[in-house]
């Protein structure tokens, strides 16, 4: 999984609102056992996993579900490990 996704990849991220299911595709990095994604902390997706924490993803050869934890800003002191690398797997 490290050597396939622990650099900057696409993949689908499904969550759920009110029973309805939505789909986007996100860029994500995988480390020891978790999909890691940047997005809008007030975007559409953030709001769905704060009332429902239940997550799919899809990428080109395989699906899996799960729960999202918010992590937060990634600014934060406790978020910078994993923020530099993020942006490191970006650029």
């Amino acid at each position: 999984m490290s050597e396939r996704f622990g650099k900057d990849t696409i993949i689908a991220l499904a969550t759920v609102e009110n029973e309805v299911p939505f789909v986007r595709y996100v860029n994500a990095y995988y480390e020891n056992g978790a999909f890691y994604i940047i997005t809008y902390a007030l975007s559409n997706k953030m709001r769905h996993m704060e009332s429902n924490s239940t997550v799919a993803i899809a990428g080109e050869w395989f699906t899996a579900h799960g729960k999202s934890i918010n992590l937060g800003y990634f600014g934060k002191e406790e978020n910078y490990r994993i923020a530099e690398k993020l942006k490191k797997s970006i650029f």
